[in-house]
């Protein structure tokens, strides 16, 4: 990697509707969109051995997930005819009901930018070191498993 600092992908707490939103307002003046794809990945009221998860605290290797993104990122616009790509992942603790993940992929045409949203998805799930802990009602906690390989 180049000495060039990575950007974050990292948001503190939950993502508000508002940075959504401005996100997508952005793209009104760029004509060569055609269409965009977007997941929202929201912390669910879990039940675990009779305890539903409140929130979820997330944490991260973030220098090494920043750099990992760039290379990810650099290949998803070498194999997908994107125009633009955002992603945010929270740090820090988000409640149920909250933003906890935004993946936002453009492109002139839809299947370009589909495709490429939900392979994002699913390599930051597998292939990230971002983890989180649940938190229940009463207090007590326990880690989440997302990849068995970090």
């Amino acid at each position: 990697m180049s000495s060039k600092q990575a950007k974050s992908i990292f948001f503190s707490g939950p993502i508000p509707a508002q940075k959504i939103a401005d996100d997508i307002q952005k793209h009104a003046t760029k004509t060569n969109i055609g269409a965009h794809s977007i997941f929202l990945g929201q912390v669910r009221a879990d039940m675990m051995h009779d305890k539903a998860v409140t929130a979820i605290e997330y944490t991260a290797y973030e220098d090494m997930v920043n750099e990992q993104m760039q290379t990810i990122r650099a290949a998803f616009f070498e194999k997908y005819a994107l125009t633009c790509m955002h992603i945010y992942h929270s740090l820090g603790t988000v409640a149920v009901g909250e933003i906890c993940l935004f993946v936002f992929t453009s492109s002139a045409h839809r299947r370009d930018a589909i495709d490429a949203c939900n392979e994002m998805v699913e390599t930051i799930k597998k292939a990230l070191p971002i983890w989180g802990k649940e938190i229940f009602a009463d207090s007590s906690t326990v880690w989440k498993k997302n990849n068995e390989s970090w």
